[in-house]
């Protein structure tokens, strides 16, 4: 019974959460009063004001007393939530979320490469050596080749020591792992293209060169998502 319940609160949180981000609910309006929600749900009063708390703290709503609850504007929203980005990605159709999203990775990896580049020890250095090299082998099955990146470049985050930074990516990343949009293509040439990167990478930080390991993930992380955004669309919001 507790899980169906528990199944019941998600299931119209996500609900919620998506409208306002969709802009089914417009920035400023105040939801329908929870009676008529729960009736347009088909849930109770109970289970509209347990989601609509929920989405006071993530940001998507304000809940003033006399006058209900109003919709925040996306400058509010808090970006890192799981549903609000998980939302704002399958609702934006320009990439643009996307290029932010590879725009914020690309400053902290590049940071924590440079940092990487300082502490690696011999150990370290080993253990990205060998899983490139593994990557190298793996170019023809690019699921297993994606999950080794993942891990290579987790490897360099977890050697610059930066917890919080390493956590953020994290983050972002697991709302976009398995998004086609966001994977793109993923042919052979471009597992070998991609791994040329990561090379590049490793060999900086072995030679504890800090400004070049930071470079090299830079443009590693660049060129990747620019090969896999495939659009001819603009992507200015990429430039620096």
């Amino acid at each position: 019974m507790a899980t169906i319940v528990k199944n019941v609160h998600g299931h119209t949180l996500d609900l919620l959460g998506e409208a306002i981000v969709a802009g089914r609910f417009a920035t400023g309006a105040s939801l329908p009063p929870e009676p008529l929600l729960g009736e347009q749900l088909g849930v109770s009063r109970t289970v509209v004001r347990e989601a609509v708390k929920v989405l006071q703290e993530k940001g998507l709503v304000q809940v003033r007393q006399g006058t209900g609850t109003m919709v925040t504007p996306p400058a509010m929203w808090n970006m890192l939530d799981e549903l609000v980005l998980g939302a704002t990605i399958a609702e934006d159709d320009s990439l643009a979320i996307l290029d932010d999203l590879v725009v914020t990775r690309r400053v902290l990896e590049s940071d924590m490469a440079n940092v990487a580049a300082r502490l690696a020890d011999d150990a370290a250095v080993e253990r990205l050596r060998t899983q490139v090299d593994r990557m190298d082998e793996l170019v023809d099955d690019h699921v297993t080749y994606h999950d080794h990146d993942r891990a290579f470049h987790d490897t360099v985050m977890q050697t610059s020591g930066n917890r919080i930074a390493r956590a953020v990516v994290r983050a972002l990343e697991s709302q976009v792992v398995n998004t086609a949009r966001y994977m793109g293509r993923t042919e052979r040439a471009l597992c070998v293209a991609s791994n040329r990167g990561h090379r590049r990478i490793y060999e900086r930080i072995a030679a504890h060169d800090p400004e070049g390991a930071a470079d090299a993930m830079f443009t590693h992380i660049t060129e990747a998502w620019l090969v896999r955004r495939g659009e001819p669309r603009d992507h200015t919001r990429l430039d620096r």
